[in-house]
């Protein structure tokens, strides 16, 4: 007979942990990827790494897979792609749906629909040409640059004046024809996991770098993670509400992180969703998970719980 365990681990069938892809974090993904496939196996679900091309559907359906662990960051993993084509062979999938996940990859638009909420956001300009950096630079410096469809800081930049806006479009811009300028938000930088409708505690991210940009994620030893943050309760609470408030206004599910700041005079902004967040051993989510007693494996099984 089997053990409630393996009972257990029974109810999820053969899982697929799509990691890889093919988008600008496909290393980042690799090893979140390895991580969470790893701690599937541990616990016995029959889990199978799939590195996705073009004929992914092909393999699902060859494979016998009856779900898929999406661990597949930036486009092509984060964006709706891979969701929307799981969709048409009807195979469950962790995470967002669609919407959420097309939402939360496009800074632009994500803005767009907080601010239709009532939710705060950063001023910013959309820059789709060279005409369009008057408009940005009239926000006022510094600026923070992005482009609208990358994730892991890729092409970000701060800027200091009219020139360096320049170029740091013209470098953004080699990642995607959208990019965002965004007025610089002077403050304490805060992220907060979610999972399921629950509120993980929130970090906040001290770097001496410019900003959290992709070296600080993952590279750098000088970045500090606070966790418990240092808020009043009042103030964690209020700031967790905000981030499940802007994470349900995209339509996103299941779990994600949204990343935020608090200026210098107490006011939050919210700065981006992250529907696939990372999963390796910098990564937020499973510190955040750890200071609320959950280990990584049972953060991992909770998260391929979303896809029942």
């Amino acid at each position: 007979m089997k053990t409630e365990a393996a009972q257990a681990a029974d109810q999820f069938g053969k899982v697929a942990v799509l990691l890889g892809g093919r988008a600008a974090e496909r290393e980042v993904s690799l090893k979140s990827g390895g991580a969470v496939l790893a701690a599937l196996q541990r616990q016995g679900v029959d889990a199978h790494p799939l590195d996705p091309d073009e004929s992914v559907l092909e393999q699902l359906r060859a494979g016998g897979y009856d779900r898929a662990f999406i661990i597949l960051h930036g486009r092509g993993g984060e964006d709706g792609q891979i969701q929307g084509a799981l969709e048409t062979i009807g195979l469950p999938y962790t995470g967002s749906g669609v919407l959420g996940s097309a939402l939360g990859m496009d800074k632009y638009r994500c803005k767009l629909a907080w601010t239709g909420c009532g939710l705060p956001t950063a001023e910013s300009v959309l820059l789709r040409a060279e005409s369009d950096l008057p408009a940005a630079a009239a926000l006022g410096f510094p600026l923070m640059i992005k482009p609208v469809h990358e994730g892991s800081s890729i092409g970000m930049a701060k800027v200091d004046s009219r020139d360096a806006l320049e170029r740091a479009w013209r470098t953004a811009a080699e990642y995607d024809a959208l990019v965002l300028a965004e007025r610089w938000i002077q403050g304490a930088e805060y992220t907060c996991a979610i999972l399921g409708q629950e509120v993980l505690p929130l970090i906040r991210l001290e770097t001496p770098h410019a900003f959290y940009d992709f070296e600080a994620k993952y590279q750098a030893d000088s970045t500090r993670y606070h966790c418990p943050c240092g808020l009043d309760t009042a103030t964690e609470s209020q700031l967790q509400r905000l981030a499940l408030d802007a994470f349900e206004a995209t339509g996103a599910s299941g779990w994600g992180r949204v990343d935020l700041m608090v200026d210098d005079v107490g006011r939050p902004f919210l700065l981006e969703i992250n529907t696939v967040p990372g999963m390796t051993d910098h990564s937020l989510v499973p510190m955040a998970a750890r200071v609320a007693g959950m280990d990584f494996d049972a953060l991992v099984w909770r998260i391929l719980e979303t896809s029942l």
